[in-house]
């Protein structure tokens, strides 16, 4: 009996059908839930997610060794160029870029643009620099070295941190400007979210920018920092949903929701995209990636803020599921 039942369940996951996506590894955490919580819903497929980055996700669908691909930068027009097909864009969820820190007794600091531009261009290299200590009084701010630690491999959580330097400091933007990978002026590379919050936590005096959820859960302090309208924003769902809704959405989906005018929004916040092929080449995996993202955008939504992410609008939801209905098969 237990070798029939054995064979029997062999045959089970024989017949999965397995589909394989690479790519960003800020939307890791809520992705990992959808692709367990969607085997209840259809035992018949399973998703084989490899968190390696927006650039080595937009690499993979490019060279279609992946069935789809994702990230938190949408793709440059260069880039589509070189697809052999084309691409859609398809936002899931929206979340925070933090300024991590390791300094004792964990302070809350609060920071602006053109300052967190200058320490990472290397400027600003002690912790008590006067700009620095007048945007926190009362903090007792040590005097040691700045260690700045961020990416080293294609980044969309890089996109959207340079993206928003590059949106309030000229210098910034001149100098590095905005991609997925970019040539930093200063500090330490580590590969992924998982291995900047490491270095982070090992490394005393030490600054980087990670997703909310990863500060979160590895309990590493994060900054308030100073939006648009001038007030200085804790990030949240509350702040990074307050930044959504002033984002202006074109018809591809491609936009940046950086720096926005809100009161209330958080400036250092982005969307995240699964990057699939209009028309598939293999019709049952191209079904089954149209019936997920149809649960991903009715059920899968309502787990986002458990996880720190913030959902879509219901309006850009309506649309999302219309872009789903171009998908060929």
């Amino acid at each position: 009996m237990g070798i029939t039942l054995g064979l029997c369940g062999a045959n089970r996951l024989a017949a999965q059908l397995l589909i394989n996506g690479a790519g960003a590894t800020f939307p890791y955490p809520i992705y990992s839930k959808w692709f367990d919580e969607y085997s209840k819903v259809d035992p018949s497929v399973r998703f084989n997610y490899q968190s390696i980055g927006s650039g080595g996700g937009q690499k993979q669908i490019l060279e279609r060794t992946v069935d789809f691909g994702a990230s938190d930068g949408p793709m440059s027009d260069q880039n589509l160029a070189k697809a052999s097909g084309k691409i859609l864009h398809v936002p899931t969820v929206a979340g925070a870029d933090v300024v991590t820190y390791n300094l004792a007794g964990n302070p809350t600091l609060k920071f602006d643009g053109s300052c967190l531009a200058d320490i990472f261009l290397g400027k600003i290299t002690k912790w008590n620099d006067p700009r620095i200590a007048s945007q926190n009084p009362g903090v007792n701010l040590p005097g040691d070295d700045i260690v700045v630690v961020h990416r080293s491999d294609g980044s969309g959580t890089t996109y959207i941190f340079v993206d928003f330097l590059s949106s309030v400091s000229p210098a910034w933007a001149s100098k590095v400007g905005r991609s997925t990978s970019v040539k930093w002026p200063t500090g330490l590379g580590a590969k992924g979210n998982e291995g900047v919050t490491g270095q982070i936590k090992q490394m005393p005096g030490s600054i980087g920018y990670v997703e909310l959820v990863y500060a979160m859960q590895n309990q590493l302090p994060y900054a308030s920092v100073k939006n648009a309208a001038g007030h200085y924003i804790v990030p949240s769902i509350a702040s990074v949903t307050a930044a959504l809704e002033t984002a202006k959405i074109p018809e591809d989906f491609r936009f940046s929701m950086v720096n926005p005018p809100g009161e209330e929004a958080y400036p250092i916040a982005g969307a995240t995209w699964l990057l699939i092929y209009e028309q598939q080449r293999d019709a049952e995996k191209g079904r089954k990636l149209v019936e997920f993202l149809r649960w991903a955008m009715k059920d899968g939504e309502k787990m986002a803020p458990s996880l720190n992410y913030a959902p879509l609008p219901p309006a850009l939801v309506t649309r999302v599921m219309q872009e789903a209905d171009r998908i060929k098969y």
